[in-house]
């Protein structure tokens, strides 16, 4: 795909992976989707970055988990732009919670966690698909976590949901081809203030120490490497559907 004046919507970039997909993407020529749950002001910053790499920039405030505002936020793209060629699932959400406390989640804790993962994902895939398949070579990448592969992260119930977002985009992939190509991405740990905060600064570090020291490629992830294998998912990967790319510089194979 030419990125060069393609439409482009990433959930959840207001910060993290989904500012540094907006970022890439404006670098390439797109026109992007900025989207933020709460955070107005980060969204903003954001679009301000992507205006200064010279792409046009829709702000838009919508969470995934509701059904109108994923529908809203497609209709605002398409009232700015007429089209849209790329989405990006990244929005997500997370408890963090030792998976040995199995009294630490509640049925409130996955519904909502599920709601913004899975159910957020499909919901912008159906309120985006005739838009997509219009566009006549068009992406999406689900951003998943090595967690839904491996079965660990932050708690049981995000491991499950990106479990579930994974098997989602295989189901995805088979009924929207040939119009649309549907993959996923799976990080393992990404450096930045988001985990350390979530995992308390000291484990934070003790984690990062292990994989730099243990992995094969004695690495870990950041914003912009989970960006660039979106990327690649978009704009490289022609005749591949319905995969999912693990990045984790060899963290699954100790």
């Amino acid at each position: 795909m030419d990125l060069e004046q393609a439409v482009c919507i990433v959930t959840g970039s207001s910060s993290g992976v989904g500012a540094a997909t907006v970022r890439q993407l404006s670098s390439r020529g797109a026109k992007v989707v900025v989207n933020y749950a709460r955070s107005s002001a980060a969204a903003e910053a954001v679009a301000e970055q992507c205006r200064a790499l010279g792409a046009e920039v829709l702000v838009c405030q919508a969470d995934v988990s509701q059904d109108v505002d994923c529908r809203r936020l497609v209709s605002e793209t398409l009232a700015r732009w007429g089209r849209i060629d790329v989405l990006v699932n990244n929005a997500g959400t997370t408890k963090f919670v030792a998976h040995s406390d199995l009294e630490g989640l509640d049925q409130n804790d996955f519904q909502h966690i599920y709601g913004v993962n899975v159910v957020g994902a499909f919901q912008m895939v159906r309120a985006a698909t005739e838009a997509l398949k219009s566009s006549g070579n068009a992406a999406i990448v689900n951003v998943a976590s090595i967690a839904g592969v491996k079965g660990v992260g932050s708690s049981i119930a995000y491991a499950a949901s990106k479990g579930a977002l994974i098997t989602m985009t295989k189901s995805l992939a088979r009924v929207l081809g040939p119009e649309i190509r549907v993959n996923a991405v799976c990080p393992g740990f990404i450096e930045g203030e988001w985990l350390a905060e979530g995992m308390g600064k000291a484990v934070y570090e003790q984690s990062l120490s292990f994989l730099r020291a243990n992995t094969p490629l004695q690495t870990t992830c950041t914003a912009d490497t989970v960006a660039e294998s979106i990327l690649s998912f978009i704009d490289s990967h022609s005749v591949v559907t319905g995969q999912h790319l693990v990045l984790d510089g060899g963290h699954l194979l100790l």
